[in-house]
């Protein structure tokens, strides 16, 4: 199969996915007892007011009208008004999305960084103390809530040994944030040469980043392990070993390529998970990413900015899942001639 033809394959099944998405969470959200129209048109409106708010909305159409309505607006980029905000959602999500990407790429970063090595090692030593204490590491952060490792981090690192900046914000407060170019600033702080502002992001990554690496690390470390054992234990890696090769060329030319096609699968997903598990993390950091604005949304039942949150997470884990898929047709070669 061309790659051409693989990704038409793929991008068909990710625009049926996503319509679905929409479509469940749009009739999930119309069977909310809250009513839109009234919360926009304030507590000290007349029936006669949020009638008209709710036919300048369209609100009073029958569903499958205002769900084409919203495909249809939704393909132009239009979100409908925040509620609480009384901007469009569109406008907030591009303030608010580089902060959360740019969270969960620095921190898909440091989890493969970290999950690899460490289950590589777990496994080539699997019983003695390295892979004992490796585990042992791993699954005390499974069982860790993000949110009280989070505290704990602040209360030690930041309160306690004061080797961290305040741990609130994307920047010390101190700092004006540099120019905007893409909203990440890791990128935007060199592009500009503000090396104190780049300085201050890095730090002020540090204590969600850590929170959570360690509350996923688990799930990495273990899948690492159990994929470069059962590679470990195969018939050509035995062959290899036979012909005289060295320890470190069985293990990285002939065991880890392999291992990592179900690694990778898995990393996708937890990509996925990643943009999900940031919303509590932002709220703990005070980090102005696009999950302050959810749990905003869902306090004051904002229906445009939570269906707007919900497609959007949705997305990006579905194209997580899509650049899994095209990883997995360069590393198996059979695939490609499938």
């Amino acid at each position: 199969m061309s790659l051409t033809a693989f990704l038409a394959r793929r991008l068909g099944g990710v625009v049926l996915v996503i319509i679905g998405i929409t479509l469940v969470t749009f009739v999930t959200l119309h069977l909310f007892p809250a009513v839109p129209a009234r919360l926009l048109a304030g507590p000290g409106a007349d029936e006669g007011q949020v009638r008209a708010i709710r036919r300048d909305l369209g609100l009073d159409r029958p569903l499958p009208v205002q769900y084409g309505r919203y495909l249809r607006d939704l393909v132009h980029g239009n979100l409908g008004r925040s509620i609480q905000t009384g901007q469009p959602v569109a406008d907030d999500l591009a303030k608010r999305l580089p902060a959360t990407l740019e969270l969960a790429v620095v921190t898909m970063v440091v989890y493969v960084g970290l999950s690899v090595p460490l289950g590589i090692l777990a496994a080539v030593a699997r019983g003695r103390w390295p892979d004992l204490l490796i585990r042992l590491v791993v699954i005390g952060g499974l069982a860790v809530p993000p949110f009280w490792l989070g505290f704990l981090l602040q209360l030690v690192l930041y309160r306690e040994l004061g080797w961290l900046q305040q741990a609130v914000g994307r920047i010390a407060p101190s700092l004006p944030p540099p120019r905007f170019v893409t909203g990440f600033y890791l990128v935007d702080a060199p592009l500009a040469g503000d090396w104190p502002a780049l300085g201050s992001a890095a730090v002020q990554l540090v204590m969600p980043v850590a929170c959570l690496v360690l509350s996923r690390l688990g799930v990495g470390v273990k899948l690492t392990r159990t994929s470069m054992l059962e590679v470990i234990g195969s018939d050509y890696v035995r062959t290899a070993r036979a012909k005289g090769l060295t320890e470190q060329a069985v293990l990285v030319r002939h065991a880890l390529r392999n291992a990592l096609m179900p690694v990778v699968t898995a990393f996708g997903v937890q990509l996925g998970y990643l943009l999900g598990g940031t919303l509590v993390v932002e709220v703990v950091f005070g980090w102005p990413g696009i999950g302050q604005y959810a749990i905003g949304s869902i306090t004051a039942v904002d229906f445009p900015a939570i269906m707007s949150v919900t497609v959007v997470i949705s997305v990006f884990f579905v194209l997580a899942n899509l650049v899994v898929d095209v990883l997995y047709l360069y590393l198996d070669p059979r695939l490609r001639s499938a």
